[in-house]
């Protein structure tokens, strides 16, 4: 599926992320408090196309590629009402996202994989952050119970392959979750490095269009903001899990170590 713009007025000029950015924001907050001025306005409207023209991603992309996180999820939801999810894993920098999004459209649909590995502390973080941002529509993801009982029946199948582990308990369930959605948000990151050095705002993603509203955040910014607004941390924050993922699969990162490191120790 492919995807156009149209200018509303004037040429478009996009708010750079400094303007968004708590960390270039002075004085404190709470997170019911909404910035100056709110997400602001993007000059122009977007839609489903009428002759799915191959490049209005890449024109997309290009038009939102320095507006603010707020403007971005602005620009996903609004086309997309009912037809649009939010994906989560309630982990170490979750709350910011969330945050954003319980501010411009708290009734979202927020796919969680609960993979049956989770730590006890993000479950009940995510029943807490839910409560507390006033999340409405928080869908638990599960692999399917054939699945586990032909794959993996004595839930031990990470020791030997994890990413089997992975297709049963996340990549099947996630695809499952986003039958029926046209778009999906993300809260990935440039600065985690790897593969998503060069991550754009809005990708193809399949027959979705997917938006990654944070790609331009740094820690910093993610503190500031997390600072800003009150937003609770992870439990396991404390305990030195700057990545938290499945139990099994999960370790404290070491010093100076990839920030994404502990979500995979061991594989």
């Amino acid at each position: 599926m492919a995807y156009e713009t149209e200018f509303v007025s004037g040429a478009l000029a996009p708010p750079s992320l400094g303007e968004g950015n708590p960390a270039q924001q002075g004085g404190g907050g709470s997170k019911d408090a909404a910035p100056s001025g709110g997400a602001p306005s993007l000059g122009f409207a977007w839609f489903p196309p009428r002759d799915g023209g191959g490049s209005d991603v890449a024109a997309l992309n290009a038009r939102l590629r320095d507006a603010s996180p707020e403007a971005i999820l602005e620009a996903a939801l609004e086309p997309f009402p009912g037809r649009i999810a939010m994906v989560s894993s309630f982990g170490s920098e979750s709350a910011v996202l969330l945050h954003m999004l319980s501010r411009i459209a708290p009734a979202t649909p927020v796919l969680f994989l609960d993979t049956g590995h989770l730590f006890g502390q993000t479950l009940d973080y995510r029943k807490r952050l839910a409560a507390e941002l006033g999340l409405t529509d928080v869908r638990d993801l599960r692999p399917a119970y054939a699945d586990l009982a032909t794959q993996d029946p004595k839930a031990d199948l990470y020791k030997s392959s994890t990413d089997s582990c992975c297709a049963i308990r996340k990549v099947t369930p996630l695809d499952v979750g986003l039958r029926g959605f046209e778009a999906w948000i993300t809260g990935r990151k440039r600065f985690h490095g790897g593969a998503r050095l060069h991550l754009p705002v809005v990708e193809q993603a399949e027959d979705k269009l997917k938006f990654n509203p944070l790609a331009s955040f740094d820690k910093t910014a993610l503190d500031a903001y997390a600072a800003l607004y009150a937003l609770p941390p992870h439990p396991l924050v404390e305990a030195g899990y700057a990545s938290v993922g499945c139990w099994p699969c999960t370790k404290p990162a070491q010093n100076g170590a990839d920030i994404r490191s502990g979500g995979w120790a061991g594989s």
